[in-house]
């Protein structure tokens, strides 16, 4: 996976022709590709390639975060890059994980104790990621502090966008993007002062609500005016990106396309999964962090879905009692259980390709189904 030292800069990698739409101009881009990863790679070959990559780091620890998007900057070269953080509101105040052990419910204790015996999963080697990382005001405060004097272009937020953040960030003149799911949501970021709107249908992976992409674009469309919106919701192919221009929107958000990428590196029971799956293989279960969940549909999801499990808790409640659970999963390789967030456009994961030669692909694609959509035009003159 990932590492955070800083390598030697990254040669330019080859671009398609351009591909520009009036939000392209607004970061210099030369297609209207804007790519969220997890992978500090993967965000800066797509921002090399021409688009706009954007690193998700909202489980980052506020050094690592400034150490990622170091090296970000180090492989993308001059080209726009971006960061993504989740601050959602009502978190606690401080950073106690202790004090929020003690409050979880002791049935929620002993199901996941039954999810260790049942499926043999051995202790844990190390914290996992949702608990080595808890949410709280004051890491949200630290993390926003290192975005904030990061020279990143764009600052996604998607869930949350505190006002004073946003101000801070314009006055560095970063650009504030904020994801929706719905034309309230919308309606709320252009008020907080978003410049660009992204439009997440319910197909998307991860966090996601129950409005469909084809539904909410043109809504979104509507709600901003003139300030560009973005399509997201099962991009994966040149035809989802110029469905999304013709609903309206000025450009793509993709997210699942770059997860059998090289550079993403996936561990391969989870590519071989991604492979494997169709859109009906995904579902939407709170049982990750609390919050609705877009992923690959496994063990783990059916037994939160059996009939006698719990209800899952709130954030940052649900990140304590299973984030250990969840890493020894991974760690030990407990197959049943092992699952990843994906949205609905996993059924287009076809196999292992680099970055560049997915980018050059959806490029290509887009401008072939923009040209068909144009001959229609023109024979029904």
């Amino acid at each position: 996976m990932e590492t955070t030292r800083a390598p030697a800069a990254a040669p330019p990698a080859a671009r398609p022709a351009p591909l520009e739409t009036p939000g392209c101009a607004m970061f210099g881009l030369a297609h209207p590709v804007f790519a969220f990863s997890h992978s500090v790679p993967v965000a800066a070959a797509v921002s090399r390639c021409g688009g706009l990559g954007t690193y998700g780091a909202t489980r980052r620890p506020p050094q690592e975060l400034r150490d990622a998007l170091a090296q970000l900057r180090t492989l993308a070269g001059d080209a726009p890059i971006g960061v993504n953080l989740v601050l959602p509101p009502g978190m606690p105040e401080d950073d106690d994980p202790a004090a929020l052990e003690r409050e979880l419910p002791e049935r929620h204790k002993a199901f996941v104790r039954g999810l260790y015996d049942r499926y043999r999963v051995p202790p844990p080697k190390r914290r996992g990621m949702r608990t080595r990382f808890l949410r709280s005001n004051e890491v949200a405060r630290a993390q926003m502090d290192a975005v904030v004097e990061s020279d990143v272009e764009l600052v996604a937020c998607g869930i949350g966008a505190p006002a004073d953040f946003v101000e801070r960030c314009k006055r560095r003149g970063k650009r504030i993007v904020a994801l929706c799911g719905s034309p309230k949501h919308a309606r709320r970021a252009l008020d907080a002062g978003a410049a660009l709107l992204v439009a997440q249908g319910h197909d998307s992976a991860a966090h996601t609500g129950p409005i469909g992409a084809f539904s909410l674009v043109p809504q979104v469309v509507e709600v901003a005016g003139d300030v560009p919106v973005l399509a997201a919701g099962g991009v994966m192919t040149g035809r989802h990106v110029a469905a999304g221009l013709a609903l309206g929107a000025q450009g793509a958000w993709t997210g699942s396309l770059w997860l059998a990428s090289e550079e993403y590196a996936i561990h391969p029971i989870l590519l071989r999964k991604l492979i494997a799956a169709g859109s009906d293989d995904t579902v939407v279960t709170r049982s990750e962090s609390g919050k609705t969940f877009r992923q690959l549909r496994s063990a783990w999801s059916d037994e939160w879905a059996a009939p006698d499990a719990p209800r899952p808790l709130a954030m940052p409640y649900q990140d304590v009692l299973v984030g250990d659970l969840l890493g020894a999963i991974d760690d030990h390789e407990i197959e049943p259980l092992m699952h990843y967030a994906v949205g609905q456009g996993v059924a287009w994961i076809r196999g292992r390709r680099t970055v560049v030669d997915l980018y050059a692909t959806l490029v290509e694609e887009t401008r072939a189904a923009l040209e068909a959509l144009r001959a229609i035009g023109g024979r029904t003159r």
